[in-house]
């Protein structure tokens, strides 16, 4: 049969009744289908969002388990909901989904209602989470339109129009609204989401296996790896970040310094090493030789323009080991960057170098651009000793490249202190080789000998004052505390036999 007969309402019938027997017939056994619970439904579309099945089982079941109700997880501290949360991602879900929780309580009595206009005004739940929710738990005929829906319905009704514009998506959910059968809203609309997943993907279409081949008018017209149609979305800008892995020592050995995000804004509250943008003049220097002029201005990652979530994904890898230095995964040590109270504060000076010194001088440019910012922004020294590895994050318009930083941590000026500093920092030139940034014997010295009541304070007191949001931790910490992804994996690498 070749006659295109799928915007029919024959065609539309035959959609219907073989992808609802499909379904019921081959299913996948997963934890959430077990049960019709809005609370337990809502949770797992939450998680499902931009997140494959198999990496959502087994936090959705941790996740049931520590928050069996919506009750429970509408008074849990939401810091004990990020952790929970820790490794999927986007974690502005996770805030709502408790937000929305609270929102039942406050206003339904804890009970998610069996109402579409109530459940679509909750926290974090929009069209697709509505109709997934109202269709499943209460056999609602209402259209739960995703990617994969949109990917199936362009396919088997050959429209043409791009899916990446909002219209696009309103008219495909009127179109998915007029296909669910009475009394089966739910198994129909999770019998789409399961044909796009397993068989109608978006690069390999299984069309022979498919239950609605035989009037898919894409396939009809051999078009089944064009559609849908879809405006590609723009390349995210490269950004290269410098993070500071700075180890204790003395009565902090074994414990690296963090710090905690604002309250407000993306991942707000999370736990991050501390981290600076290198601007594109730095972040050039390597392929041209040259060093930037003037002072840099840097964007603490707590004020700088944070980057969407949709489409996030992450992947951390070690660089190319230069130099065997006892550990796998380490960058060889380009030297150690000191300069005590004055390493924070100076002015460039514009040089170029050899080829041959190309890479390891921008190295020790980043390094000292990140000395200077820890430095101006919170009064900490720190003395960095190599590079330890490379990971990358991606964001939907952003990508970042994390050079993480072993670092030693100096100690905590004081006003007066930096005050002195200052001057004495424009007498400093900048070297062409590591030398310049050996730290003295005798300012270290001097640094720790000092009393504490009148000048910084030496890193081997476990009681120093720290900035605001800055705290030690020890590898014990990480159960607790709540990390971005791309922390959370370089942490784990740093501490290799850390345990979830």
């Amino acid at each position: 049969m070749t006659e295109k007969v799928a915007g029919t309402e024959e065609g539309r019938s035959y959609f219907s009744r073989e992808l609802l027997e499909w379904y019921r017939a081959q299913r996948r056994d997963l934890p959430w289908r077990r049960s019709r619970d809005p609370y337990r439904i809502w949770v797992s579309e939450i998680m499902l969002q931009q997140t494959r099945v198999d990496t959502v089982i087994p936090y959705y079941e941790r996740f049931m388990t520590r928050f069996p109700t919506l009750q429970a997880l509408a008074e849990a501290p939401e810091a004990e909901v990020l952790k929970c949360w820790e490794g999927l991602g986007y974690y502005s879900r996770a805030r709502n989904l408790q937000a929305g929780a609270r929102q039942v309580m406050e206003r339904h009595g804890g009970q998610v209602p069996d109402d579409v206009e109530a459940v679509g005004a909750l926290k974090g739940i929009g069209p697709y989470t509505k109709g997934a929710v109202m269709s499943i738990a209460f056999d609602r005929p209402e259209p739960a339109v995703d990617g994969n829906v949109m990917r199936v319905l362009s396919r088997y009704f050959c429209l043409e129009a791009d899916i990446a514009k909002p219209r696009t998506r309103v008219g495909i959910e009127q179109l998915a609204r007029q296909l669910i059968p009475e009394g089966a809203a739910g198994d129909f609309n999770q019998g789409l989401m399961e044909l796009g997943a397993l068989i109608c993907t978006p690069k390999s279409p299984g069309c022979l296996i498919c239950p609605v081949m035989a009037h898919c008018e894409g396939r009809l017209a051999g078009r089944e790896r064009e559609l849908p149609i879809k405006t590609k979305a723009k390349k995210p800008r490269p950004e290269l970040r410098l993070a500071a892995l700075i180890e204790g020592r003395d009565a902090l050995a074994g414990k690296i310094l963090v710090r905690q995000r604002p309250d407000t804004g993306l991942l707000a509250g999370m736990w991050e090493l501390p981290h600076v943008l290198v601007p594109d003049g730095y972040a050039a220097v390597e392929a041209s030789g040259k060093m930037p002029l003037g002072k840099a201005q840097v964007k603490q990652a707590g004020q700088m323009e944070q980057p969407g979530q949709a489409g996030e994904a992450e992947r951390v890898e070690r660089v190319e080991q230069v130099e065997q230095v006892g550990r796998v995964g380490r960058v060889g040590q380009v030297g150690q960057v000191g300069q005590s109270a004055q390493a924070g504060y100076f002015e460039q000076a514009q040089q170029t170098v050899s080829a041959g010194h190309m890479k390891q001088a921008g190295q020790l440019e980043q390094m000292e651009l990140l000395v200077r910012s820890i430095a101006e922004e919170t009064h900490l020294l720190v003395r960095p000793r190599e590079q330890f590895m490379v990971a990358e994050h991606l964001f939907s318009h952003l990508k970042w490249e994390v050079r993480v930083i072993l670092t030693d941590f100096g100690f905590v000026l004081r006003p007066h202190e930096e005050a002195q500093a200052a001057p004495a920092s424009n007498e400093r030139k900048v070297a062409e080789t590591s030398a310049f940034y050996e730290l003295s014997a005798q300012t270290t010295a001097r640094a720790r000998s000092t009393d504490a009541a009148t000048t910084g304070v030496a890193a081997g007191e476990a009681d120093e004052p720290l900035p605001p949001g800055y705290r030690w931790i020890g590898p014990e910490d990480m159960r607790e505390l709540a990390f971005p992804n791309v922390f959370l994996r370089i942490l784990r690498d740093y501490w290799m036999d850390y345990e979830l």
